[in-house]
């Protein structure tokens, strides 16, 4: 591929640094034509705020921003922090976010676009539920849709497996996947795991790159205080947009359980030549690694 790509970003920013990371992919990315950001879970201005920080460090502050809604469909708020917030001090960022625009503004711009737009989520799927469950037809509006969400490895655990960003609203994960697009990219935890750094190579690849890491590794030394490394998590499901290649695929079916009392939103996926997602089963993390610096410096 080397045609220029319309990408609207659904992120949880503030709570797990690769948010940051991924959004900083996309603005420097010259393939991408980054239509807007929606925020997904709790401290929804504080998110809206970040996003904000890394797109005027990365010279776009002009880009749109919304506010989804706090609550989950059903289970409430499982993320009420955005830890990263404590930095926002030190970096210029717009703060004029009215509540709860972000579903609104996701109908229109896909339906003013139709065809053209790629939907990216990488958070809770509160504002994807809502979307597909809202208007049905979206789904078949779209040019493709890509998630960091779930786990599929190829042993299937009995019961299933479960991920953070389905557990946090595994309702709306469910109707994201039962009504999203046929040929639905999925890319789980079992293959972004393969893609990590230490903080010591990460301090010093962003701070090399400038521009928009510049901010996110402001944000990085507060995920630092507790782990000491970063998972690209959605940075891979990014760049799979951009370069599918960097991952292989398996074709098949994906299924969230709803049902489970022990532990919810476990995801089971059935193998099919004619399944209507694609899940990642394999990444070259040193072809991703490549790939990711020589997109944002560093």
């Amino acid at each position: 591929m080397s045609e220029q790509l319309a990408v609207i970003f659904d992120t949880d920013i503030g709570s797990d640094i690769d948010d940051a990371v991924a959004l900083a992919y996309l603005l420097s990315q010259p393939r991408c034509e980054l239509l807007g950001i929606t925020c997904a879970s709790g401290s929804q201005r504080d998110r809206a705020r970040l996003a904000s920080a890394v797109c005027t460090a990365a010279g776009r502050p002009e880009v749109p921003i919304h506010c989804g809604p706090e609550p989950s469909l059903l289970r409430g708020v499982r993320q009420p922090h955005a830890p990263q917030a404590a930095v926002l001090e030190r970096w210029p960022h717009r703060a004029d976010f009215p509540p709860a625009t972000a579903v609104e503004w996701l109908r229109q711009t896909i339906r003013a676009r139709p065809g053209e737009v790629w939907l990216l989520s990488v958070g809770p799927l509160t504002n994807i539920g809502l979307l597909f469950a809202s208007d049905p037809e979206i789904p078949s509006l779209l040019a493709g849709y890509a998630l960091m969400g779930g786990r599929f490895l190829p042993g299937e655990a009995p019961g299933g497996h479960t991920e953070w960003n389905i557990m946090c609203d595994p309702e709306a994960a469910a109707i994201a996947f039962n009504r999203g697009p046929a040929g639905t990219l999925a890319v789980g935890l079992d293959v972004t795991l393969r893609c990590q750094l230490e903080a010591a190579e990460v301090r010093r690849r962003f701070a090399a790159a400038g521009g928009p890491l510049a901010a996110v590794l402001a944000m990085a030394e507060v995920w630092f205080a507790e782990r000491p490394v970063i998972t690209f998590h959605d940075p891979l499901a990014a760049a799979c947009l951009f370069a599918p290649q960097l991952c292989t695929w398996r074709h098949g079916t994906v299924r969230v359980d709803l049902r489970s009392d022990l532990v919810p939103a476990l995801t089971h996926f059935a193998a099919a030549p004619d399944g209507r997602h694609q899940v990642a089963a394999t990444v070259d993390s040193a072809a991703f690694f490549d790939h990711y610096f020589g997109v944002t410096g560093g």
